[in-house]
């Protein structure tokens, strides 16, 4: 009989994976908030100006060059108007471009919650700003396509007077938490059933502050999603690439071989910021194959590819970003069988004349060209052969012509002429090697 995930990491961690996790491969991230109505710098933008010390002089600079002496941070809530968000709209980016999850931010450092929080009067989104239950309004228009939807909850505030008052008695006390924080998740928890939690800003205290073991415990036992909730493992300081669901382990990580454990890359169109900057320039951001070769790379290693977005304040996708999430929809329409549902192959990578990324499904296996080969003949090392060896390009059903290189190992293969892609990158499909 099983009696559930008690409030300790080593059971916690033997929890499995829901499985509907890894088959998605490919997620969108949306960093929006009050943040986005400065757009300037980063997310970060109220730290950089009023927290960290010394402060950012571009960030002083911008506000005494834009706003009137005394103007707050929290001036800025009611210009987060939101007044051209169209969820459906933005679920119809999100499902064209192949995304099989989507995560949203409920709550980012600032502390702003993106639905009408109880424990956040007046700094939350129905209050004050749009008005508007964003994190509800988004999650229904996704989940209407099928997408599954995830929330981001940064566990501390920069300025929360009570999460200072903890931190300056050295976290020996709780009254952030207790009175803040957890009672705000198991709400979010409850109201939007969430199927997936990308906890966040937990490195200044110890998971023992934040009661974590405690809130996935319930979280995996009794709440309404346990059967469907994934986590990752940002939920105290030094938790990160140790416990948890997935590993985030840091932004951006990229590991040089497959992790033991399932892991996820999150990364940003934008090279500078996750959330809206009004002065991004073009040549500060992912193009399309650079983005299609990180999503092949990570899914060949076993991660799951997370791309952010920042939406404006006014709640439109800037078009550049709406064009790459397309272009990844594009490639991934043709693509998507070797990246849907894979698992990687023995050998993850070859690096000769020219570069492959395998990923494998039982005895097929896929290999990548994340550029245009310099020749049309192309020599793979690792496959083994055998007469029911069968080799295809993703998009054409021809068969191609190949030849073993030996008996233990290698084929040849003459390619069709390519056909043009945005992405710059094609799929070879080899049925029956091992």
């Amino acid at each position: 009989m099983l009696l559930g995930f008690e409030v300790y990491w080593k059971s916690l961690d033997a929890r499995p994976l829901p499985s509907w996790y890894d088959e998605a491969k490919f997620g969108i991230f949306v960093h929006w908030g009050v943040f986005s109505v400065p757009g300037f710098e980063s997310e970060w933008f109220w730290w950089h100006w009023q927290g960290q010390q010394p402060p950012d002089k571009k960030c002083v600079r911008y506000m005494t060059e834009n706003y009137p002496p005394g103007f707050s941070y929290a001036d800025f809530a009611p210009q987060f108007h939101a007044q051209f968000f169209n969820p459906e709209d933005w679920a119809d980016i999100f499902q064209a471009s192949g995304a099989k999850y989507v995560v949203l931010t409920a709550k980012h450092h600032e502390g702003f919650t993106n639905w009408g929080s109880p424990n956040s009067w007046n700094w939350n989104s129905v209050d004050n700003g749009p008005h508007r239950d964003l994190v509800g309004d988004l999650g229904n228009a996704v989940r209407n396509r099928s997408l599954h939807y995830g929330l981001y909850n940064s566990l501390y505030e920069w300025f929360n007077p009570l999460y200072l008052s903890d931190k300056k008695n050295g976290f020996k006390t709780q009254e952030f938490v207790l009175h803040k924080l957890l009672p705000e998740l198991y709400n979010m928890v409850v109201r939007y059933k969430p199927e997936l939690i990308w906890s966040d800003g937990d490195w200044e205290a110890p998971d023992t502050y934040w009661n974590s073991t405690e809130f996935l415990a319930w979280l995996y036992n009794d709440s309404p999603v346990k059967d469907t909730i994934v986590t990752n493992d940002r939920w105290g300081a030094g938790c990160s690439c140790h416990h948890g669901g997935y590993y985030n382990c840091a932004d951006k990580f990229t590991p040089g071989e497959v992790p033991k454990h399932k892991w996820e890359k999150c990364t940003s169109v934008d090279l500078q910021s996750w959330g809206y900057r009004r002065n991004m320039k073009i040549v500060e951001l992912m193009d399309l194959p650079d983005i299609i070769e990180d999503l092949v790379r990570t899914v060949a290693l076993g991660g799951n590819y997370l791309l952010n977005v920042g939406p404006t304040p006014e709640g439109m996708i800037p078009p550049l970003f709406e064009e790459r999430l397309r272009g990844v929809g594009a490639w991934l329409d043709v693509n998507g069988e070797a990246i849907y549902g894979s698992s990687p192959w023995r050998v993850q990578r070859q690096n000769k004349t020219d570069t492959f990324w395998f990923t494998s499904k039982g005895s097929t296996v896929y290999a990548f060209m994340t550029t245009k080969p310099k020749r049309v003949i192309l020599t793979l090392y690792a496959p083994k052969t055998s007469d029911n060896t069968n080799v295809t390009l993703l998009g054409n059903p021809c068969p191609l012509t190949w030849f073993p290189i030996t008996a233990d190992a290698g084929l040849v293969v003459a390619l069709p002429e390519l056909p043009f892609t945005p992405g710059q990158a094609w799929t070879l499909k080899l049925d029956g090697v091992l």
